[in-house]
């Protein structure tokens, strides 16, 4: 990937990495570690962005 990057595609990239995150701990305490993995954890190899 180049360098230069758009706003636009800067911005959804660092969405996307904070929205990448693990459940935190009192989530998994409080549903008696019914939720341990969270549905949107998305990996730079395997799964892409949108592009729009």
């Amino acid at each position: 990937m180049s360098t230069h990057k758009s706003l636009g595609k800067k911005l959804r990239l660092v969405k996307a990495t904070k929205g990448n995150r693990r459940v935190p701990a009192w989530v998994m305490i409080r549903t008696s570690r019914r939720f341990t993995r969270h549905p949107k954890t998305r990996n730079w190899r395997r799964n892409k962005l949108k592009k729009g």
